[in-house]
């Protein structure tokens, strides 16, 4: 890996954040903060398999508004963008109405912001590289941030079950795996398109457990409005409107909204699902945090 140029960094670091790009951080945290209410809404009425394959069809709609992600992909990449679809979507999407089922939305939230932390481990697995040593201590934090948060929740009326912890953190390496390895399409195609064309496979490979699903359903408009708005703004404009950050406020800077994401999920958790939060997952949400701010910043 090439050394950080430091003068790139300090460009990077110095890009105007004024209220716009406030706006678009918010944005970002209560639309991704938000979708782990969508979930738990939506399984109030419908089966589990029914939830990505709804979430898929909205988003990628959503995405096909934006000329920028109606490109087309090499033959030879269809193979690659297809896997990372199956494993950045089909399978996250499914795991995590399955791991709401016995795992409450703020805790599933406060999971879910492990993922900047499991990413470093996954470009450790995947470059055959050690991290530094101050990423390392920052795994290490963001770890007993886990550790905590998932001992604190498992166990009657403390809002989860192993299971469904399990679940969330498969869940969460699959996230961590994908983002490593769709860069080389993302740089290639765009991220809007690599996303929409991987949204199409996920939603394809979704449909033998979705659609048997649809028959131990029940309509409800609270199910539909939820699940249209995980879709077209969780997994639609919301990677659009983080795109944006990204390049108006720099890398380092442009991830702020991902660190709100599992505070938004526990208070709308605690508001609008009347869940129960232990201290100790509260204590190890802030440490998960932590390590994530440390490792996101370059070294």
């Amino acid at each position: 890996m090439a050394p950080v140029n430091k003068t790139v960094l300090g460009k990077d670091t110095e890009h105007h954040f004024g209220p716009a790009e406030w706006g678009m951080t918010s944005a970002v945290a209560l639309t991704w903060g938000s979708s782990f209410l969508f979930i738990a809404i939506a399984l109030d009425h419908v089966a589990t398999g029914v939830v990505p394959i709804a979430r898929l069809t909205f988003g990628a709609l959503a995405l096909a508004c934006f000329p920028a992600a109606r490109k087309k992909i090499d033959r030879a990449d269809v193979p690659r963008v297809a896997l990372l679809g199956l494993i950045a979507m089909t399978f996250p999407f499914y795991l995590y109405p399955l791991a709401e089922q016995s795992v409450s939305s703020s805790v599933t939230g406060m999971i879910n912001g492990s993922i900047p932390v499991t990413t470093v481990v996954a470009a450790a697995i995947l470059t055959r590289k050690m991290p530094s040593r101050r990423r390392s201590l920052a795994v290490l934090i963001g770890f007993v941030g886990i550790t905590l948060i998932s001992f604190g929740s498992v166990g009657d009326d403390k809002g989860a079950s192993i299971h469904g912890v399990l679940f969330l953190l498969a869940a969460t390496l699959c996230y961590a795996f994908t983002s490593i390895l769709s860069r080389e399409m993302q740089v290639k195609y765009g991220t809007l398109t690599v996303l929409l064309w991987q949204e199409l496979f996920a939603l394809l490979f979704a449909l033998p457990l979705g659609v048997p699903a649809f028959f131990d359903s029940t309509f409800a408009w609270p199910a539909l409005f939820a699940l249209m708005a995980l879709g077209s703004l969780g997994t639609g404009f919301a990677y659009v409107m983080y795109g944006k950050l990204m390049v108006r406020a720099g890398a380092v800077r442009g991830v702020i909204g991902v660190f709100f994401t599992p505070i938004v999920a526990t208070i709308l958790g605690l508001v609008f699902r009347h869940e129960s939060v232990s201290l100790p997952s509260v204590a190890g949400m802030c440490i998960v945090i932590v390590g994530a701010y440390f490792t996101s910043r370059p070294d």
